[in-house]
């Protein structure tokens, strides 16, 4: 028998703690850049609750994770699910290589939508079979809770989407009071929780925004503690002039700035990367609060409207096909095509198209499909603009592999995909897309750490999970220690890697076994499953 004092002293002893979920023995890189350490990883509800030895813990779901590295789910800085979680709320492409969290909105944002924007984009709804209920952010985060997604998403307004909503698609300058209307708009959606303005200035109607009026409305943003990230002008020839507007915009309105998808586009702009990089140090060296993101391609994505100059997008789809269909308005828009000197149909792939009729060419470019029916690239690209409204995808090969390893070294520029979650299933897996969209995480990891070592595995983590969250201010996220959300990620770092490609894109990427948002496993030994604890993220 035990002594009596033996029995007060195991009475006393704290019970072994309960965990909903943990995971033993794997390489922990917690997303700071510290070097990795093995160690157990306890969850209970939505929290990482313990980090260390709990291998006298007891646990609901108990996980070997020996062999495998275990880190904050990644942050895509650049999703763009706003829409198709509505429509497939999986989000599968995104949470098969580790992506829990998307920051969304560039330039035309799911909110604030007008009558007229909503029936402009018809034909979408039909074809996807989700149609807007809301015109306001707020309205929009209740479609969003009862779609129950997958991965959380956070959102900017749009500047581009504002000056839709009330100025039109014109090119003309707003008027003091439309800019007090736009002004009105971007401070509701920053009440609603948008992170920041937002602008794409390539595409219709952000390009037509001042200088002048960016900066208004980033103010309006800055005031409710918001930030601003960009589309810039030109990731061209003029590359540098766009840069000084970036600057300009986070000086005079006094916030902190992001470039999307940093790149330096086009064969005359190869090699450049190093030199962008320096004037974003020495804006930084001045006091602005600049950095970048990235995805790890030498191709872009948008759509094949896009070529075309600003003269024929103007007014929005239904006047672009119109004057494409007038035989003059066809033929000077070829001309001007032609005349920029940077047009190459082997250089464009379609991706997808809403046009039925049209299915036959995605996957293939625009030399392809012109060598098949007898025509010049230029008025295959035109045809196909007309007879899908300006609605299809296309892929553009237009950078160096050097440059993207630059960025990629570089502490300042972050992670994104600059796509929608997509899936080998469903609606989404009958059109193609770019393969960053299901293998950008998985490529950085595989490819550029472990393959050629561009980078080491703590940089590239702390890159898809600090540095986002530290941008948009996700004080809970991007850092795997107790008290934080129980958004995490293990992956098998010997077999991790992008399976999608241009030609082929939809597969998912080997080598994730466990995924986990909110302290629910959406992937569960590398297969999706059927929990959706994604969450509205909102600027606090």
């Amino acid at each position: 028998m035990l002594a009596p004092l033996a029995l007060i002293l195991l009475a006393a002893q704290p019970p072994a703690p309960v965990f909903d979920l943990v995971l033993t023995g794997g390489r922990v890189v917690d997303g700071t850049g510290a070097p990795w350490f093995v160690a157990d990883v306890g969850v209970t509800g939505d929290r990482i609750a313990a980090v260390g030895d709990l291998s006298k813990a007891r646990a609901t779901r108990r996980i070997d994770a020996t062999g495998l590295v275990v880190a904050p789910g990644f942050i895509d800085m650049l999703g763009q699910s706003e829409y198709t979680v509505l429509v497939d709320p999986r989000a599968a492409s995104k949470i098969t290589q580790g992506i829990t969290t998307e920051i969304t909105g560039e330039g035309n944002a799911i909110a604030p939508l007008t009558p007229k924007m909503i029936a402009d984009g018809e034909e979408t709804w039909k074809h996807y079979g989700v149609r807007p209920t809301w015109t306001t952010l707020a309205g929009y985060w209740k479609a969003f809770e009862a779609a129950k997604p997958a991965i959380n998403l956070g959102t900017f307004v749009g500047a581009g989407g504002v000056r839709e909503a009330v100025v039109g698609n014109d090119d003309r300058p707003a008027t003091p009071a439309e800019l007090r209307a736009m002004e009105t708009l971007v401070d509701e959606a920053m009440t609603d929780g948008a992170f920041g303005l937002s602008t794409s200035l390539i595409y219709v109607p952000g390009r037509f925004a001042s200088t002048e009026e960016i900066v208004a409305l980033a103010k309006v943003a800055a005031r409710h503690g918001g930030s601003y990230i960009t589309h810039q002008r030109d990731e061209g020839d003029g590359i540098d002039g766009s840069l000084d507007e970036v600057f300009r915009i986070a000086r005079e309105a006094k916030l902190p700035a992001e470039i999307y998808h940093l790149k330096t586009a086009g064969a005359k702009n190869f090699g450049r990367m190093p030199a962008v990089l320096k004037r974003i140090e020495a804006a930084r060296a001045e006091g602005l609060d600049v950095t970048a993101d990235q995805y790890p391609w030498t191709a872009s994505s948008n759509n094949l409207d896009a070529t075309l100059p600003a003269w024929v997008r103007e007014g929005g789809r239904e006047k672009l096909t119109e004057r494409l269909k007038d035989a003059d308005q066809r033929a000077r828009a070829r001309k001007d095509v032609l005349d920029e000197g940077v047009f190459r149909g082997d250089a464009i792939l379609i991706t997808s198209t809403l046009n039925p009729a049209l299915k036959k060419y995605e996957g293939q470019t625009l030399a392809d499909i012109g060598k098949a029916e007898g025509k010049e690239p230029v008025d295959v690209m035109l045809d196909i603009v007309i007879a899908d409204k300006g609605n299809t995808g296309r892929i553009t090969f237009s950078m160096d592999e050097g440059d993207v390893k630059a960025a990629l070294r570089h502490p300042l520029v972050g992670f994104c995909t600059d796509s929608s979650g997509s899936a080998e299933d469903g609606i989404f897996s009958q059109e193609k897309s770019h393969p960053r969209a299901w293998a950008s995480a998985a490529r950085i990891l595989g490819k550029y750490v472990r393959d050629e070592q561009v980078l080491t595995l703590e940089e590239a983590i702390r890159k898809m999970t600090s540095l986002p969250a530290s941008r948009m201010r996700l004080t809970d996220r991007g850092i795997l220690r107790p008290g934080m959300a129980a958004d995490l990620v293990a992956f098998d770092p010997r077999t991790v890697r992008d399976v999608s490609t241009y030609a082929d894109p939809n597969h998912y990427s080997a080598g994730f076994r466990f995924v986990a948002v909110n302290g629910q496993l959406v992937v569960d030994e590398g297969k999706i499953t059927a929990a959706r604890p994604g969450r509205a993220l909102k600027r606090r």
